[in-house]
């Protein structure tokens, strides 16, 4: 496994913007166990208050539920790192943050926590763009290997890259 750099994510948060910014949309990001890495490195970019508007880190289940309005009944059926607690916190930080493009990330990052049918480096995404008073979402399931950075470097480069598509 290849480690991926600071600079590699910096190159690719710069790419994001670019795109962003020629689509004359905003983002906001809505992550757990990235701790706030996909808005810190989209913030890095010079320029960013242009297509960046709001990042909300919800760690815990009640944070997910009183800041993004994730369903108590989503994650009592199906867990934090589910496709469905990924699905409501990508559709409320788009609609909390009034942005046009969001991206939720929702996983195990280790070394601990893992659960029957979870384990370490289990990661959901999901990326929401804004189509009148609806959106558009896309999901996406990772098992990373590796070591908490690693997993969460891996997290951020996909968070990243999924922003990059229409």
């Amino acid at each position: 496994m290849q480690r991926i750099s600071d600079r590699q994510l910096a190159v690719l948060a710069r790419r994001v913007g670019r795109h962003l910014k020629s689509r004359l949309r905003v983002v906001s990001t809505a992550e757990s166990c990235t701790g706030g890495w996909v808005g810190k490195a989209l913030t890095d970019i010079d320029g960013s208050s242009e297509w960046f508007v709001e990042g909300f880190v919800t760690y815990g289940n009640a944070a997910k539920i009183d800041t993004l309005g994730v369903a108590p009944s989503v994650l009592r059926q199906h867990g934090a790192v589910s496709e469905a607690a990924a699905r409501g916190m990508a559709k409320g930080a788009l609609r909390r943050a009034k942005a046009d493009v969001s991206v939720a990330v929702t996983g195990i990052a280790g070394p601990g926590g893992a659960v029957p049918g979870k384990p370490v480096g289990t990661v959901w995404f999901a990326w929401a763009i804004r189509h009148g008073r609806s959106a558009r979402l896309t999901t996406r399931l990772e098992h990373f290997r590796g070591d908490r950075e690693a997993v969460r470097r891996q997290a951020v480069r996909v968070a990243l890259r999924g922003l990059l598509e229409p």
